[in-house]
């Protein structure tokens, strides 16, 4: 059993990972930079130079940017800033108009924008932004988190260093999590200490209606409730959980002005274990405690392994989000912790291959991928299958396993990731 102290960090961590965002998390994480150096230089700038990691490049140069109908890095550098604010956050560009995407096509077509590779960076999630006018220099600097700023300077002084570890990290350190704990705080929480992560639903419900409305990405979530579809894979529980899943990312990735609730830096990641669980609780008639403590589980599940896999990796982030999802269905299926923890085994030796290849809108087929395969797990879980530890990376110790995933896509894919990119960026 938790103690109060201990429950009121992991909550504290929660909140500190699981927050609103509009867009694609890696280019709004350059604006947010951006606007923090221009608010820094006090001026509109007349050059702004940014220097990023390859993992940050990778995510952000093919996703549609909130309100501007265009795509990549030059307009959300612009636009963050003219008329970003910084303490917006990853909702940094929140305050877009027509008026200030035509004052940033203009910014574009100055070329005073440049943007390039940050070389000899060891972290994967690193984002510079230099801003000068008038004879002035300002410096931004993020590193670690989308959100982390770790040094501002204006004119060579030095205003903020922070280069020791970001905030949630620390408080991560103070409470180790296992996946004997998560399950822990998820079913033994006071429920109202709860209830906030309710707003995950509210939120990413109302994204994926949004996307069921329009014209999004590849309109993978609108295609799975198409008649000719629903001939092929029904109308079931299953069907809708991939449509909803898809939709939502196919608004974000698109770049629908609308927020989605992140986890972990990744609006898809706050996707994937958020809206098959919602889903699933909706259309089982689960009551609201055992609709909170589900999302609690899953979106704890993906803040711990993301604590050990990192916020960027070569393996796909959003399809090992749902492996939190998978676990939440479990529950609402009735499942005990052994059963989530198999739940969990079956996830991992299914999805130990899938790579990122950047932020996009085929994005949407991936989240499906992986929701797929999370109900899949649950369902083989609560029927007693589950992959033995002579198989693959498996072992009998749940967390073992999730450390074996996570050391291959933070280490043993670190090629792959160079690779991808090489490919990416030499593109004709």
């Amino acid at each position: 059993m938790l103690s109060s102290s201990e429950r009121r960090k992991i909550i504290d961590l929660i909140n500190c990972e699981v927050v609103p965002a509009i867009g694609c998390t890696e280019p709004i994480a350059v604006a947010l930079c951006t606007a923090r150096a221009a608010e820094t230089l006090g001026a509109e700038p007349e050059r702004i130079t940014v220097r990023l990691s390859a993992n940050i490049l990778k995510n952000a140069m093919g996703v549609g940017i909130p309100g501007t109908g265009m795509i990549g890095l030059p307009i959300a550098v612009a636009l963050g800033a003219l008329i970003g604010r910084s303490e917006y956050r990853l909702e940094v560009l929140r305050d877009v108009t027509p008026e200030a995407v035509e004052r940033g096509r203009e910014m574009i077509d100055r070329r005073c924008i440049s943007i390039g590779l940050k070389e000899g960076v060891c972290e994967k999630l690193y984002i510079e932004a230099e801003v000068e006018a008038d004879g002035h220099r300002a410096v931004a600097v993020i590193a670690g988190g989308h959100t982390d700023f770790v040094f501002v300077s204006r004119d060579g002084e030095v205003l903020f260093d922070k280069r020791s570890p970001a905030e949630c990290d620390d408080e991560a350190g103070e409470v180790p999590l296992t996946l004997a704990r998560v399950w822990d705080f998820a079913m033994t929480s006071p429920v109202d200490e709860l209830r906030f992560i309710l707003e995950t639903r509210r939120l990413n419900m109302a994204a994926a209606e949004r996307s069921f409305a329009g014209e999004y990405g590849h309109c993978v979530g609108r295609t799975l409730r198409c008649d000719r579809e629903r001939k092929v894979m029904g109308d079931s529980i299953f069907t809708r959980i991939l449509s909803y899943t898809s939709a939502a990312c196919d608004a974000r990735m698109a770049g629908a002005m609308i927020p989605v609730m992140s986890n972990s830096g990744s609006g898809n990641q706050g996707i994937a274990a958020t809206l098959p669980v919602a889903v699933y609780a909706d259309e089982m008639q689960a009551t609201e405690e055992q609709t909170i403590r589900a999302l609690a589980l899953s979106h704890l599940t993906v803040i711990y392994i993301k604590q050990s896999l990192g916020r960027l990796s070569a393996l796909c982030g959003c399809v090992v989000a749902a492996t939190g999802s998978s676990c939440g269905i479990t529950y609402l299926m009735g499942g005990g912790y052994d059963q989530a923890a198999a739940a969990v085994k079956n996830m991992i030796a299914n999805l130990t291959g899938m790579i990122c290849d950047g932020a996009k809108p085929s994005c949407a087929m991936k989240l499906t991928s992986g929701v797929s395969t999370a109900v899949l797990s649950a369902m083989m879980a609560m029927d007693g299958r589950c992959v033995s530890p002579v198989e693959g990376i498996i072992e009998e110790d749940v967390d073992r396993c999730i450390r074996n995933l996570t050391t291959i896509g933070r280490e043993g894919m670190d090629e792959t990731d160079r690779l991808v990119l090489r490919i990416m960026t030499n593109k004709c």
